[in-house]
């Protein structure tokens, strides 16, 4: 048996995925992008060639994924969604290459790709999605006190919990000085964690519960400025 017949084999279902190019520089859609999807493992065979149209959006296809009970069911350990590479040219730019891009069975998969104008001494841009947290195997939390120590004389670092637009992301240990910060809009920090550690095909009401409290975690890490600082 064939890589691609025993992968249509375990994924009977479809989900969809739509894929939106702008530019880095300045947010702009980028039409007539070419965008060629495959099966992640089996890169060389194509399943998809797009174009993106004035609004930088491809149309939605249709791809193979597991069943949807895999996602619904706790106790699966069968992995619950197809994983495809996108890669993405358009003239001009710096083709991009994504591998990973999870599909979920019916559940419409929106991947943002971001193009910078071809710069000499750049290279294509690849990145790499790894396992959901749901599925994958990582190293356990980081222990810490569930009440951060706070000098009587000063305070924290706002008088008041606000909403920032951007929030920087210290990736690394809190101790560790030579992590990289990023600087990510408050909103699409929110979709992405979420979209990280739980499922789409979740009830309506539990992914709610879930974003409510991934954004309670969230402006307190902002607030007592532990990892999260507001921008």
């Amino acid at each position: 048996m064939n890589h691609i017949h025993a992968f249509q084999t375990d994924t009977p279902d479809k989900g969809q995925l739509k894929v939106q190019v702008t530019s880095e520089i300045n947010g702009f859609p980028v039409s007539d992008a070419s965008v060629a999807i495959a099966y992640t493992g089996v890169p060389d065979d194509q399943l998809e060639e797009l174009t993106t149209d004035s609004s930088g959006q491809t149309e939605t296809i249709d791809l193979p994924a597991p069943p949807i009970d895999y996602s619904l069911d706790v106790n699966n350990e069968q992995q619950p969604y197809s994983e495809y590479t996108i890669q993405v040219t358009a003239p001009g730019y710096e083709p991009v290459s994504i591998a990973g891009a999870e599909i979920l069975s019916s559940i419409t998969a929106i991947q943002n790709v971001e193009l910078r104008p071809v710069t000499p001494g750049e290279n294509a841009e690849t990145f790499v999605i790894p396992a959901h947290t749901l599925y994958g195997t990582y190293p356990p939390k980081i222990p810490e006190d569930e009440i951060k120590p706070v000098n009587e004389t000063g305070e924290i670092v706002l008088s008041r919990v606000v909403v920032p637009e951007y929030i920087v992301v210290h990736d690394g240990s809190p101790r560790d000085t030579t992590a990289r910060d990023y600087y990510v809009r408050y909103k699409d920090y929110i979709k992405n964690v979420a979209s990280s550690e739980i499922y789409a095909t979740w009830p309506a009401n539990t992914i709610r519960a879930n974003v409510l409290a991934i954004m309670s975690f969230t402006l307190n890490r902002v607030y007592t400025e532990w990892s999260l600082r507001i921008v």
